[in-house]
C-alpha cells in the first residue's frame, strides 16, 4: 500500500485518529512537546455536536458549529493533518492503513468517538433518523421541511398524518433536546409559514424505553423535564420501545403505533472505531483501557473519549460518553506524553464531574451540578453560557450568540430553508 507523504523527524511520531473534542485537546496540550504529531479524520472539520440538533431544528446553520481543523491546531508547528477514513491497525508493524495509504507510528492514540447504537434492528437502521454528524442534521432538517411542503398539496388523510407526526426514540439529553425545539417550531414558528395546515393535527411523540426521562441525572431534572415538554405539547412514552419501524410505521412494545415518515434516533451510541484491535480488549463496544487510557494489551495504543472504557469504583461501567470527560482525558493524556519523555512516573486518571445539563426549549432547562438541582430560567441561562464557552472559534461563538438572541426577541428560526432536497434512498447513508 501507499505510503502517505509526511515529513521525516528525528522526533518519534505520534499518530492521533479522530479530531474530536479529545484529539484537539491532545493536539494543543502537546503544542511543544518533542513528537511530530499527524491527526487523521474523515473531515476537515471539527463538530460541536452538542448543538446538531439545533442544526436539524433550523435554529443554527452547520458552519456556526464547525471549524476547520487546519485552522484550529495551525499554532502547533509539529503538527500535519490529513484528511482520510482510517480503516485498520496494524499492531505488530506499528502502522494505520487508510483511504490513501499508510503509515508508520511510535505512538497511537484512537479518538474516534461513537456512533449510532441501534441495538441490531434492521428495519430501525435502515428508516430511521440519527444525528451524530451535520450531512444527518441537514437531511433531517430538509426532510421535515420538505414533508411540510408536500403535505399542504396532498389530499390524503393517512398521508397527511405521517407526514405532520413526529416520534423521537431515546429520553437522554438529545432526545429531550430535539423534542423541545420541534415543540417550539410546532407552537411559534411552524403555523405562520404553512397557515393552510391544522398543527393541532400535528403530533410530537417522545418515546423512551426506562421509567423516566435524563435517566443520567436526578429525579428533580426528570420531573421538571416531563413536565416542560408537556408545555410543548410533546406526548412522552415511558418504558415504551420501538420493535420495527418501516418508514411510515413505527410499532411500539406496547402495541401501539404511530403512523409517521419521520422517526428520529437518540436512543443510544457505541464506540467506532478501527479495525485491527484484538477482541480481547474490546468490551461493550468500547475499547477497554487502564488508569493512564493505554488500551489494554498494548503498550503504545492509547484510547481516549467516547471510545475508551475506564473502569473504576466510581465508574464500574466506565465514563459516561460526554464532552467534558473527553477534553479531560485529553488533556490528561498529554500531561502523562510530556512525563514519559522526561522519564516521571505517571499520573492515574481521575475525572472532575461539573455536572449536567440539558435545555427543553425557551426559558426552560435543568442543571444538576453537584448537590445542587434546579430548573427554568436561571437553568437556561447557564445552559447557553456554558455552550457558549464550549464552542471553538470566537466566530463561531459570536454567530450562534447572534442567532440565539434573534430567535429569543423574534420568535423566529430564520434557517428554514431547504439547500439539499433529502432523497429518501436508505436513510441511513452516512457513515459513522
Amino acid at each position: 500500500m501507499k505510503h502517505i507523504p509526511v515529513p521525516e523527524s528525528k522526533n518519534p511520531r505520534l499518530i492521533i485518529i479522530g479530531g474530536g473534542f479529545a484529539g484537539i485537546k491532545l493536539v494543543k496540550k502537546l503544542a511543544r512537546a518533542p513528537l511530530q504529531i499527524v491527526l487523521f479524520d474523515r473531515n476537515n472539520y471539527h463538530t460541536f455536536q452538542p448543538l446538531l440538533y439545533q442544526v436539524a431544528t433550523a435554529g443554527l446553520e452547520p458552519d456556526s458549529i464547525a471549524d476547520p481543523l487546519r485552522k484550529q491546531l495551525e499554532p502547533v508547528k509539529n503538527f500535519y493533518f490529513r484528511m482520510a477514513e482510517v480503516y485498520s491497525v496494524d499492531p505488530e508493524n506499528q502502522s494505520i492503513k487508510t483511504e490513501i495509504g499508510e503509515l508508520s507510528y511510535d505512538y497511537l492514540v484512537i479518538a474516534t468517538g461513537s456512533k449510532t447504537n441501534y441495538f441490531g434492528n434492521e428495519s430501525i437502521m435502515a428508516n430511521a433518523f440519527p444525528l451524530k454528524q451535520i450531512p444527518q442534521a441537514l437531511d433531517l432538517r430538509s426532510h421535515i421541511l420538505q414533508n411540510f411542503e408536500a403535505a399542504t398539496i396532498t389530499d390524503d388523510p393517512q398521508k397527511l398524518e405521517a407526514m405532520m407526526n413526529i416520534a423521537i426514540v431515546g429520553g437522554g439529553p438529545t432526545g429531550v433536546e430535539v423534542a423541545g425545539a420541534l415543540g417550539e417550531l410546532k407552537k411559534n414558528i411552524l403555523p405562520s409559514d404553512y397557515p393552510e395546515l391544522n398543527f393541532d393535527q400535528m403530533n410530537i411523540t417522545l418515546l423512551e424505553g426506562t421509567s423516566r426521562l435524563l435517566g443520567a441525572m436526578s429525579e428533580f431534572s426528570s420531573k421538571r423535564a416531563l413536565k416542560y415538554l408537556k408545555k410543548f405539547d410533546v406526548h412522552v412514552k415511558l418504558n415504551t420501545l420501538v420493535t420495527s419501524y418501516d418508514g411510515t410505521l413505527a410499532q411500539l412494545s406496547n402495541g401501539e403505533k404511530i403512523k409517521t415518515e419521520t422517526l428520529i434516533w437518540a436512543a443510544g451510541v457505541q464506540g467506532n472505531f478501527p479495525d485491527g484491535i484484538n477482541e480481547e480488549s474490546i468490551d461493550r463496544g468500547r475499547l477497554i483501557v487502564d488508569e493512564f487510557s493505554r488500551v489494554n494489551g498494548y503498550d503504545n495504543i492509547y484510547a481516549i473519549g467516547d471510545i475508551a472504557l475506564m473502569k473504576s469504583d466510581d465508574y464500574p461501567h466506565g465514563h459516561p460518553m460526554l464532552a467534558p470527560v473527553a477534553i479531560q482525558q485529553g488533556d490528561h493524556l498529554a500531561e502523562n506524553f510530556k512525563r514519559i519523555f522526561k522519564g516521571k512516573q505517571l499520573k492515574p486518571f481521575a475525572y472532575r464531574d461539573k455536572g449536567s445539563m440539558a435545555t427543553v426549549g425557551r426559558n426552560k432547562a435543568v442543571v444538576d451540578m453537584g448537590k445542587l438541582r434546579f430548573g427554568g430560567l436561571f437553568a437556561w441561562m447557564v445552559w447557553m453560557f456554558v455552550h457558549l464557552i464550549s464552542i471553538i472559534g470566537f466566530r463561531n461563538r459570536l454567530i450562534v450568540f447572534s442567532n440565539w438572541v434573534w430567535n429569543y426577541f423574534t420568535y423566529d428560526k430564520g434557517t428554514r430553508l431547504i439547500i439539499r432536497r433529502f432523497i429518501p434512498r436508505h436513510r441511513n447513508n452516512n457513515k459513522e
